[in-house]
């Protein structure tokens, strides 16, 4: 039976520890996604996300460029607390804009690498339920369907067909990794292609990244070494969740 453990991403199946789940149909997705890929380049219109100025197109056109002062204030405020107070221990970090359905990566010096929209959770919320990282996802209601906010430190992992995700927090089954569009009826590119935040919040609480950007941007340092992520909290505050002094960084 598949449980929430497979990373709460639908079919891309994952393996961690020597822990083994069921068969991936992570390589049909793949030959799926070329197919759309090499029909789509130079057919698909770039989008600018609206919250972002982000360019985003297909699957295999090259997207995204980093402008830090697109950036929500919350998002602004929260890196300028990790930077001032070297929270992130001198690792590369990253800030996941829940409200702004954004990604931020940031080198070692707290330098802005590129930003990106993502597809989270469906439900609103700043926690996971406990246990939800051992229940099929049959069992899961669509309340439940979270992103938790925090501090994480990540992890690097892999999927049954050897494919490379990031672990964010492993024990509720959450993990940033490529979008998979296996689900038409989820419309998940057009979701990300879409000039709104709104319609980004679709998975079972998993950050979908967009293949062209995770290959460029998260792959090179993420899958193979640990990074400090934060997930930015939607119900409350940032100061007041993370618990730093809103005065000193406004």
């Amino acid at each position: 039976m598949q449980s929430a453990r497979c990373c709460l991403f639908l079919d891309v199946f994952t393996m961690h520890s020597g822990k083994r789940t069921e068969k991936s149909r992570a390589t049909l997705v793949l030959q799926w996604l070329s197919v759309i890929a090499a029909s789509s380049v130079g057919c698909a219109p770039a989008l600018a996300k609206s919250h972002a100025a982000l360019v985003i197109s297909s699957p295999g056109v090259s997207q995204t460029t980093a402008d830090a002062s697109a950036m929500s204030a919350q998002a602004t405020q929260v890196h300028a607390w990790i930077v001032q107070s070297a929270n992130s221990q001198g690792m590369p970090f990253v800030i996941i804009d829940k409200k702004a359905t954004q990604l931020h990566v940031f080198n070692a010096g707290g330098a802005l690498t590129a930003s990106s929209p993502v597809l989270l959770g469906l439900a609103v919320g700043d926690q996971s339920i406990p246990g939800i990282g051992e229940r099929k996802m049959s069992e899961i209601q669509p309340h439940e369907r979270t992103t938790p906010a925090g501090r994480f430190v990540s992890e690097p992992g892999k999927n049954l067909g050897g494919e490379d995700i990031v672990w964010i927090e492993y024990d509720t089954a959450i993990s940033m990794h490529r979008v998979r569009a296996n689900n038409a009826s989820e419309r998940r590119l057009q979701r990300l292609a879409s000039p709104t935040a709104s319609d980004n919040r679709i998975s079972y609480g998993c950050v979908n990244v967009p293949a062209r950007f995770y290959n460029r941007y998260v792959a090179p340092y993420w899958s193979q070494r640990a990074g400090v992520i934060y997930v930015l909290p939607e119900t409350q505050s940032a100061s007041s969740f993370f618990g730093f002094d809103p005065v000193a960084y406004p």
